[in-house]
């Protein structure tokens, strides 16, 4: 995707503000309480899931898998924060190879398969959009393509399918991205339908994104706990010289569904993916419920927000929200979102690793921090300065009550970190508030009072 539009696709929390709707003149204007420190809310309460963020102009287009009776949503904003969802359907009419009257029960009534839209420009007046929808021949989901004259169409459906692969389960999720003069697609194969490996793939396509033309690499595809059984919903962005590949896993009806990341020096990988998820439900403190469906975007203020959705309270829609997007280096940081680091990538003396902890967030845990000179030392990250909430997963089960470490924040003592008796390998949550500098931080935990394991730390 050029940088000027998005490819597809850290403080404690506080209260979401409530969205004010206001229905006007045929056309639904939703405003959010801005904030550059917390999730204020979703920014469009209603319906609108896998956003995709396009700019033309000063205006932003963002487009919605299928609902309320229409194939694609859409929806313009000025700023990301306050926008107007649209009464029109952007694509008013399937291409002749896509079943219109195809239902898809897990995403709802009225959810007939048409999702996870992605539009992008190939000329002043010239829009291409990709969409997922039901193949007649297959059954199984393709990929068609679309053309408008203007953003909010209506797009024009091609007659054929894109990419239709049935002997890997069909294609969904396309999204776009493009540098030095070339565009490419990134989608997924759907084996989670038949019991086969879900990869995202990448391959070149045509000046009009109508064509797909060259080799196609498999980028990614299943393999931590996190994900569940499915990797979906691939984003690229670049940021330096880096490559960034967002996407989502795990099962999207529920608070399981997350949002992770894997980076690479080139374009087709290999991609290294980061340890722990970028997005989950546990890191919004619960005030949003299974973000995933991301793009990323460069706002009006020149700096990167996230784009996404998360169910409300009932599980009944989603909702988009949108979030300001900082980097550690090629690691994104979401704000509102809490910030894991695993102890055994801390740098530690006098302790030692433990492997195939049970019920441990990445099956490794740190333990051992029984001597004078024992350290773990996190090196974290926040982008603004302030108080953070510091959250240790920890376990311990020592004989003689509860247990604490001592901390150093910067190199300062800050008291200590205080453990009640949980039992080994059962893993709770100690919270305190640490006072954090913009910028890189060390946070060490040495010997205390009895003994206890670290499995991880959040900061939000």
């Amino acid at each position: 995707m050029i940088q000027s539009r998005a490819p597809r696709g850290v403080r404690r929390l506080a209260a979401a503000a409530a969205a004010t709707l206001v229905l006007a003149a045929g056309l639904l204007t939703v405003t959010a309480t801005s904030s550059a420190a917390v999730v204020s809310g979703p920014v469009i309460d209603q319906n609108f899931a896998d956003p995709d963020v396009m700019k033309v102009g000063r205006t932003y287009y963002a487009y919605a898998t299928n609902s309320d009776g229409r194939n694609i949503k859409w929806a313009t904003s000025t700023d990301l924060v306050t926008w107007t969802v649209q009464e029109s359907d952007a694509l008013p009419a399937l291409g002749a190879w896509a079943d219109p009257d195809w239902s898809f029960p897990p995403g709802g009534p009225g959810d007939h398969g048409v999702w996870a839209p992605e539009v992008f420009a190939t000329g002043p007046r010239s829009y291409v959009m990709w969409y997922t929808a039901h193949d007649r021949a297959s059954g199984k989901q393709c990929i068609g393509a679309a053309t408008a004259t203007a953003p909010g169409g209506p797009f024009v459906p091609r007659d054929t399918a894109l990419v239709c692969t049935p002997e890997i389960g069909g294609a969904i999720d396309a999204s776009s991205f493009a540098e030095n003069g070339r565009r490419y697609i990134l989608w997924k194969n759907d084996g989670n339908c038949c019991a086969q490996d879900t990869w995202l793939r990448l391959q070149q396509v045509s000046a009009d994104g109508l064509r797909r033309t060259g080799a196609e690499t498999e980028l990614i595809k299943q393999s931590k706990p996190f994900e569940g059984i499915l990797v979906e919903a691939p984003t690229l962005w670049k940021h330096g010289g880096t490559y960034v590949l967002f996407y989502s896993a795990n099962f999207f009806g529920d608070g399981s569904y997350v949002s992770s990341y894997a980076t690479s020096d080139r374009l087709r990988g290999p991609y290294t993916k980061a340890a722990s998820p970028l997005m989950t439900t546990d890191a919004f403190g619960g005030t949003v419920r299974g973000p995933g469906g991301q793009d990323i975007v460069t706002g009006p203020d020149g700096r990167d927000r996230i784009v996404f959705h998360g169910w409300n309270t009932g599980f009944t829609y989603r909702a988009m929200y949108s979030q300001r997007l900082d980097w550690q280096g090629s690691r994104p940081i979401v704000e509102g979102a809490k910030i894991r680091y695993e102890a055994e990538d801390a740098a530690f003396t006098r302790a030692n690793a433990r492997y195939a902890a049970g019920g441990a967030s990445n099956g490794v845990v740190v333990g051992g921090i029984d001597f004078a000179d024992s350290r773990v030392t996190f090196t974290v990250y926040v982008p603004r300065a302030g108080s953070y909430r510091l959250s240790t997963r920890y376990a311990n089960g020592s004989d003689a009550g509860a247990a604490s470490h001592t901390l150093l924040v910067n190199g300062a003592a800050a008291g200590t970190v205080d453990y009640p008796v949980t039992g080994w390998d059962n893993w709770q949550v100690s919270e305190r508030a640490v006072t954090l500098k913009a910028g890189t931080n060390t946070i060490a935990y040495g010997k205390g009072a009895n003994f206890a394991e670290i499995d991880a730390i959040d900061v939000a």
